[in-house]
């Protein structure tokens, strides 16, 4: 009896902490994705509507009841929309009250107004259903939920006045029905898009925090460099200053490198979706030394241990800057493994090959490290997903896979737990050149 009372408490205490999470502390978007574009196109489509449905609802298909001056005002009202104060600042107070109290008279109030006046008949019905939906598309969930109602009480208000209270409707058990079940889908729809929006803003966020996290460690050590310039000017210039100075210059320089890296790659983790869709013809062998040769090892151990080897070069079409990443992020992770497995890293435990496997150019980035457990191989690709825990952002895999098959590519994992992994990029080899193929 004490288990299932404190079960009953524990129950309504997360049932309250939801409640208070998502419905009072959860921030109001009057408007859904704010931005010129979506307010202009739904000025003008609520505007020309209006106008075409008059037309059809008054000439072509006529309706039991259409009224000219109301359609007009609706068109009127539409204008609020394409407002240069409203497209100025979507965000703004002002352009969140106004885009709310037109949408709410242009949708609710309306719509259940021009519903009751033809007598609920199909084609309102319809019309119904439809706006119900289009309410929830444009705005919070919470305010279309209490739009619809103040709506539908408004517009019932106005056509009693209009008709002297002898409204009627035609089969109002069935409008209720179709109604109610448009209304709960509106409700799950919105509240899974708010769902949604809160997960990404949470990655976001996330992302970010990964961004400071790793900019931190080299900002430090560019403090340290600066206390120890600044220790050198104190202590004078000895035969060996010049030298320590170019020493010092020469690892800050590595170390912005390395930070402007990291910036890009968080960058390009950002925008897996928009990513660029250049096309050059890329030498498979000078792009792996050139990112083996420019990565920001931690140690000269950490240099040594990597190991190419060229069996047979190969060009492919892509981005040189992207897959210059992807290689970055691959051998990032190879590094780290190796960092993690029990015995010290030695030459060529870390081996990148270029070559050719049936018909495809491949490049393999293969380690001695800690392996992949079997239980997270299969989901290793997935953004935001990743075995390291508290360390990376969960994005670099996913953003290599992006990028390789954005170039008709793919990317593979071998791996077995304690044993090492290998990731394999296979790409479609680029077509001959015109002087190569007269060749």
């Amino acid at each position: 009896m004490h288990l299932d009372r404190l079960g009953f408490y524990s129950a309504r205490a997360r049932l309250g902490q939801w409640v208070m999470e998502r419905l009072v502390h959860a921030p109001l978007e009057p408007i859904l994705h704010p931005s010129r574009f979506r307010l202009v196109w739904i000025g003008l489509f609520t505007l020309l509507g209006h106008l075409l449905f008059t037309l059809i609802w008054g000439r072509w298909i006529p309706q039991p009841y259409e009224n000219l001056a109301v359609r007009l005002l609706m068109a009127f009202l539409a204008l609020i929309y394409l407002c240069p104060s409203i497209l100025k600042d979507p965000g703004s107070a002002l352009s969140r009250w106004l885009f709310s109290l037109a949408t709410w008279i242009q949708l609710p109030c309306f719509f259940t107004w021009m519903y009751l006046m033809n007598g609920g008949n199909a084609v309102w019905l319809a019309s119904m259903v439809a706006m119900v939906l289009i309410y929830f598309h444009v705005t919070d969930w919470r305010l279309a939920s209490v739009g619809l109602l103040c709506g539908a009480l408004a517009g019932w208000a106005l056509a009693e006045v209009a008709t002297g209270g002898s409204l009627s409707v035609a089969e109002p058990a069935t409008g209720a029905v179709v109604l109610s079940f448009a209304g709960v889908m509106g409700l799950l729809l919105g509240f899974s898009s708010a769902n949604l929006r809160r997960v990404r803003l949470i990655n976001t966020l996330s992302t970010m925090g990964v961004m400071a996290h790793e900019l931190r460690t080299p900002l430090a050590t560019v403090n340290l460099l600066a206390d120890v310039l600044r220790n050198l000017a104190r202590s004078g210039v000895s035969d060996g200053t010049p030298q320590r100075l170019e020493d010092l210059a020469s690892r800050l320089q590595h170390l912005v490198r390395s930070m402007n890296r990291q910036i890009d790659t968080q960058i390009s983790n950002a925008q897996l979706l928009r990513l660029p869709r250049d096309q050059a013809r890329i030498d498979a062998a000078a792009l792996v030394n050139e990112v083996v040769r420019d990565y920001p090892y931690r140690s000269d151990r950490e240099r040594d241990c990597v190991c190419v080897q060229i069996q047979q070069d190969f060009q492919f079409q892509g981005s040189p800057a992207l897959f210059g990443q992807v290689l970055s992020n691959l051998l990032k992770n190879a590094l780290h493994a190796l960092a993690s497995a029990p015995q010290a890293p030695a030459p060529g435990s870390l081996r990148i090959d270029v070559g050719l496997h049936q018909g495809l150019g491949r490049i393999a980035v293969s380690d001695d490290g800690v392996g992949i457990p079997y239980a997270h191989q299969h989901r290793i690709f997935e953004p935001f997903y990743s075995t390291q825990t508290g360390v990376g952002s969960g994005l670099g895999l996913s953003f290599c896979k992006n990028v390789v098959e954005s170039a008709q590519g793919s990317l593979s994992l071998l791996a077995e737990p304690g044993l090492g992994a290998v990731f394999l990029i296979d790409l479609p080899l680029a077509p001959l050149s015109p002087d190569n193929a007269s060749a």
